[in-house]
């Protein structure tokens, strides 16, 4: 399954899933699941998995049930239950984080080593997929450190964003820097260390992207901010000359009654990424913060509350600076002040 042709220029971020980032073993297993969107890329890794001579089983969804999904297919998560790793490379669709949900309560459980590629493209396996990830998990190990000890991070950028978020010290920061370990799986590509915070206020202009699948229908908001506003870490006020962008945005973030919540607060750490492309998969590692409301992955922050719903707010250019001390100007880490604070 999966042996077609595809563009060579795809197999190098293939090679970095597959070698640097899961660091799979000639003993263990694989799951590789994707749809009729992303075929040619998940053949460019079923093509890698193949050449170091590594087991697995690839699932296209399309052939097992309708899409949008309404479950996971059964065969994919018994599938999952002898594998120690997992690829997940496949466009989202409307109403289906359900289902990626019950996907990774396997991974959790499991404590596999799982690449969660939603929205992966050939753009990204140019660019964000082509990182030095040794790099990036250097940086992202930097900024885990000092994120880990902080009470206070403010962020601000051009567009208006002012925004400050405390954090308790018995929620835990996580480093999600490509090099996927069992401990907590990871979007590909990967650059970022995020926490749930304890609280957040103050304005948000998401001049870059928003996140599940109204990223695909909107993609960049460089021409067309959207304006929130939070209060103890809700969602009060949304503002977009997009006044669909604007309802639609309102009524994912009250789902259920903790979608409106900041359930998560990031530092992108991808040094590979230099500007938005309308793909938050990607567009979330930029050098900067960005925030999600819904669920915060209660499970490895220690969050002790729930929601069915998460999605994720990018903006650009950021200046951020941790209990005072400024580690980011204009969306460029300023890396003597890192490695200053972390000798």
């Amino acid at each position: 399954m999966l042996a077609m042709p595809f563009d060579s220029e795809l197999a190098p971020g293939a090679r970095n899933a597959v070698v640097s980032c899961l660091r799979i073993r000639p003993e263990e297993k694989v799951t590789l699941i994707a749809d009729n969107a992303c075929l040619e890329i998940a053949a460019a890794l079923a093509q890698e998995l193949a050449s170091h001579n590594l087991n697995f089983n690839a699932w296209i969804l399309e052939e097992l049930a309708p899409r949008p999904l309404t479950d996971m297919p059964r065969a994919v998560l018994d599938d999952m239950e002898s594998s120690q790793v997992s690829i997940f490379a496949v466009r989202a669709q409307t109403n289906e984080l359900r289902t990626r949900m019950q996907m990774t309560d396997v991974v959790n459980r499991r404590q596999m080593r799982h690449a969660h590629m939603v929205n992966i493209d050939r753009r990204i396996m140019l660019e964000g997929m082509r990182a030095d990830f040794a790099e990036v998990d250097r940086i992202s190990t930097q900024v885990w450190r000092m994120a880990s000890a902080a009470h206070e991070i403010r962020a601000t950028n051009p567009a208006g964003t002012e925004i400050v978020a405390t954090f308790s010290p018995h929620l835990k920061w996580l480093k999600t820097s490509g090099i996927i370990s069992p401990h907590k799986w990871g979007n590909l590509p990967g650059g970022e260390t995020f926490t749930t915070p304890e609280r957040v206020d103050g304005t948000f202009v998401i001049d870059g992207v928003v996140g599940d699948y109204l990223c695909e229908k909107y993609g960049d908001l460089g021409a067309t901010p959207l304006t929130i506003k939070v209060e103890d870490s809700r969602l009060r006020e949304a503002h977009c000359a997009n006044k669909e962008l604007e309802t639609e945005f309102w009524n994912y973030c009250h789902t259920d009654q903790f979608s409106d919540r900041v359930g998560e607060f990031a530092i992108g750490t991808n040094i590979g990424v230099h500007d938005v492309i309308g793909n938050i998969l990607q567009d979330e590692k930029i050098p900067g913060i960005h925030i999600a409301f819904g669920n915060p992955y209660g499970a490895h922050t220690g969050a002790d509350w729930y929601s069915a719903t998460h999605i994720d707010v990018v903006g650009r250019q950021f200046d951020i600076w941790i209990d005072g001390r400024q580690i980011m100007h204009g969306g460029a880490f300023l890396f003597d002040t890192l490695a200053a604070s972390t000798v």
